[in-house]
């Protein structure tokens, strides 16, 4: 379908040319002579650019405009509905930029020929191409990263739901807490898309795979010449999430040093660029995350009590998979769909019992890689055969603490072996003094919260530990 023209311009001949050359390339146009015309045939039909000279009779050019921006804005758009290009004399060159202030898409200086006015417009069209492109990956995103589109059928991650849609719309602090694998990152996607934040950035970084120095100047920036190796101005993180959202992960791990600073931040909603003097303002919204248990962690000293409730405003903790297992056939599933590479569809109820028997302690990203690597083993249409580390598949309830799954990385190994040790070291000491958790924590030097806490983290309960 061809694209449709308004000509404005109160010169009969010039017009009359420039349609002719519209009329070549394929273009549909219609005159107006006035700026009063052309917002009456704007009222009449649909137009992809207009072509409006500034110096006119009645109504001119930049009056035009105006009235376009105006009725733009009553529909609710941030930019024009259409795109304008003015058409000035050398004299008004001043008019013309000031023009593009107000929203036209360029301005080209008469007189032209038709090469440079064809030129013009082709550039304006493919900025209106991407443009359309741009709006539709963004709307592709915001659908993407929806709570409906977190995968589960499990009470508990239903109030998971609840929650995020509760505090979505706010602009509180959110802290994210679950095992290493549960989704945390994607739960603070669905708080970011879900909010009025959510056509502005959304910012993550990793806070324990920085050393000091390093995530300092990821989140505040750095100055030219602050340190070696600074041969350039850097922005930080906290300037790129803006009116958007930061995403701290693994704060946990963020050393008491660090800690101080962005208390101050979160306090101040002000920083200055590592080596730089001037003092930024930002406003964003903090989504913290974390595997560990943070109020041991401020008991022990490790972590600012100040720092935990100013991010702890709005927790939400992710239930391991082992404790929504009923979740295990809509996930292998899901995988299967993406990384069946149109070869494999299905699942078979024999690979679903497999995954059923597993606990999982690298929870859903363990889930995916163990299904993606099975698919690439698989010579069927249909998977059947679960590749599991062969440590799991021991008699269930044989205690080993040397028991790993290699497949994952270092760091995630070494949470799980530490979670492995102090769970058998603290079933060992509740058997011991038959539950009571006084006794328990007078033997172990922790308090009786600290107990409290593994317990619930661990799934133990005293009553099972009595005589």
């Amino acid at each position: 379908m061809p694209k449709r023209m308004l000509i404005v311009d109160d010169e009969k001949v010039f017009s009359s040319y420039l349609d002719q050359i519209l009329a070549r390339k394929g273009y549909e146009s219609q005159v107006a002579h006035n700026g009063e015309e052309a917002l009456a045939a704007c009222e009449h039909a649909e137009f992809d650019l207009i072509l409006s000279d500034i110096k006119m009779p009645k109504m001119d050019g930049m009056s035009l405009l105006k009235a376009l921006r105006q009725k733009s804005l009553q529909a609710g758009n941030e930019g024009l509905d259409v795109a304008v290009i003015m058409m000035t004399a050398h004299g008004t060159i001043e008019t013309a930029v000031e023009a593009m202030k107000l929203g036209a898409s360029d301005y080209i200086t008469k007189p032209f020929n038709a090469q440079e006015v064809l030129m013009v417009i082709e550039k304006v069209f493919e900025q209106q191409r991407l443009k359309e492109e741009n709006r539709y990956l963004r709307s592709e995103v915001l659908g993407k990263y929806t709570v409906e589109n977190i995968i589960s059928q499990s009470p508990k991650m239903e109030r998971v739901f609840q929650l995020i849609a509760n505090v979505a719309m706010t602009d509180s602090t959110v802290m994210i807490q679950g095992e290493t694998g549960t989704g945390k990152e994607l739960v603070a996607r669905a708080v970011h898309f879900g909010s009025k934040r959510k056509r502005k950035n959304f910012v993550a970084i990793n806070c324990g795979a920085l050393a000091d120095n390093l995530l300092e100047s990821e989140l505040f920036g750095h100055e030219k010449g602050s340190f070696t190796g600074a041969i350039r101005q850097k922005i930080g993180k906290f300037e790129l999430a803006d009116q958007g959202t930061l995403f701290l992960d693994e704060i946990g791990n963020v050393s008491p040093a660090m800690q101080m600073k962005l208390l101050r931040v979160l306090q101040e909603r002000q920083f200055e660029r590592v080596g730089g003097t001037r003092t930024l303002e930002t406003d964003v919204r903090i989504i913290a995350a974390t595997n560990e248990d943070l109020e041991q962690a401020v008991e022990e000293g490790r972590f600012r009590e100040d720092l935990y409730y100013r991010i702890n405003v709005i927790p939400i903790n992710l239930p391991p998979l082992r404790q929504r297992k009923e979740d295990i056939p809509l996930l292998a599933q899901h995988f299967v769909e993406k990384h069946g590479r149109r070869r494999i569809h299905a699942i078979s109820d024999e690979a679903i019992h497999t995954l059923m028997t597993y606990d999982w302690p690298g929870n859903v990203r363990e889930l995916e890689n163990i299904i993606e690597r099975s698919i690439i083993l698989e010579r069927g249409s249909e998977l059947v055969n679960i590749d599991l580390p062969n440590k799991v598949h021991r008699k269930t309830g044989e205690s080993n603490l040397l028991d790993f799954n290699e497949d994952l990385p270092l760091d995630q190994v070494r949470d799980q072996a530490i979670d492995q040790v102090e769970k058998e070291y603290l079933k060992r000491i509740l058997a011991r003094y038959h539950g009571s958790i006084k006794r328990v924590a007078e033997h172990t030097g922790l308090t009786t919260r600290s107990i409290h806490g593994k317990m619930k983290k661990f799934e133990l309960r005293k009553e099972d530990f009595k005589k």
